[in-house]
């Protein structure tokens, strides 16, 4: 990790800030019985010979709260774009009239709502392993400048204090997401 020691605390927290994000955007193509565009514009549909993602060639709306509507810009792209959901196994089948395709989405069985609960305990776990490999880095980082006298030990304390306060405080706003999340799986 070559960063420079001055800008190591913002290096820690803008790595532990993506890990964050990353989080956020697994937690929400997680679906939870309620329409919502995340659960599939990323869904990668071969259109032209190249993977393309979703919400690239298509409009995806949520007109009702369990129906998603996928407007492809190129109609002719319509086949290519129900075989990618079919094979994304969201379990949603997809219903085409010929120029946009429906997803009605179904009620969550209890059985798959704590599946789905311990897929994100297990997403928010790597975000925590993230978040303390970040930490153990940018600690390794400070200590090496100590041990180069580039900072004096005064300075390695408080910055390793700073980062095991950024560390301590980026995993309690993972396991609020996670939280959060959970609550609305659990949800009828």
């Amino acid at each position: 990790m070559s960063v420079n020691i001055e800008g190591l605390v913002e290096y820690t927290e803008e790595h532990m800030m993506k890990t964050l994000e990353h989080q956020l955007a697994d937690f929400n193509a997680v679906r939870t019985g309620k329409a919502s565009p995340a659960l599939v514009e990323n869904i990668s549909v071969d259109y032209y010979g190249n993977p393309t993602r979703l919400r690239e060639i298509a409009g995806i709306t949520a007109p009702e709260p369990r129906m998603l509507v996928i407007q492809p810009w190129d109609p002719s792209s319509i086949t290519a774009v129900e075989k990618a959901i079919i094979a994304a196994n969201i379990g949603i089948s997809p219903v085409s009239d010929g120029r946009i395709i429906r997803l009605p989405i179904p009620e969550l069985s209890e059985e798959r709502r704590k599946s789905l609960v311990k897929q994100v305990k297990g997403r928010s776990e790597e975000s925590r392993i993230a978040i303390r490999n970040i930490r153990r880095d940018s600690n390794e980082a400070a200590k090496k400048a100590q041990k180069d006298s580039k900072i004096t030990e005064d300075e390695l304390k408080a910055m390793l204090e700073e980062i095991q306060k950024l560390t301590d405080d980026y995993i309690k706003q993972v396991d609020e997401m996670l939280h959060k999340k959970e609550s609305e799986l659990m949800a009828l």
